[in-house]
């Protein structure tokens, strides 16, 4: 079940315009669990230099989200209802890693949640960000043959 699962969201997250752009890896997907990572570049920082808040949102979001995925029955995909996020570091350079959890797994609402932590050049690993969300499954608008 957990190659079906990480087929499942390789197939969704090559998808993704939007991580695709960032440089964002799928690294594992498993049945309630994803783990990305995004590396730091030009792309992904704000005007000082740091990760920009709304890339690690972005990631927090959709770790958390195909973590959910992982969960949903087939032939439905899920949407974000909504989410919440703590920044609890400014980080640059190195990579960011998202580790996205499913929390509790209803028919109609998935509640997940996603630690995302910056992996610096030293190999130094220190929280950067927390996200809870909820998402709903919808039905499937596309074929994975596409």
């Amino acid at each position: 079940m957990s190659s079906d699962a990480f087929e499942r969201v390789r197939l969704s997250f090559e998808r993704q315009g939007m991580m695709l752009h960032l440089g964002a890896t799928l690294l594992r997907a498993q049945p309630g669990l994803c783990e990305l990572l995004l590396p730091y570049s030009q792309r992904v920082t704000q005007q000082q230099g740091g990760f920009h808040g709304g890339a690690i949102g972005a990631l927090a979001d959709i770790a958390a989200g195909y973590a959910a995925l992982t969960m949903a029955p087939e032939g439905m995909e899920v949407v974000s209802v909504e989410y919440k996020i703590n920044f609890l570091a400014s980080c640059r350079d190195g990579e960011l890693r998202a580790l996205g959890r499913v929390l509790k797994a209803g028919r109609r609402v998935i509640v997940a949640s996603a630690e995302v932590s910056h992996v610096g050049a030293d190999g130094r690993v220190t929280p950067c960000a927390l996200l809870q969300q909820t998402v709903m499954p919808v039905p499937q608008t596309y074929s994975d043959e596409q």
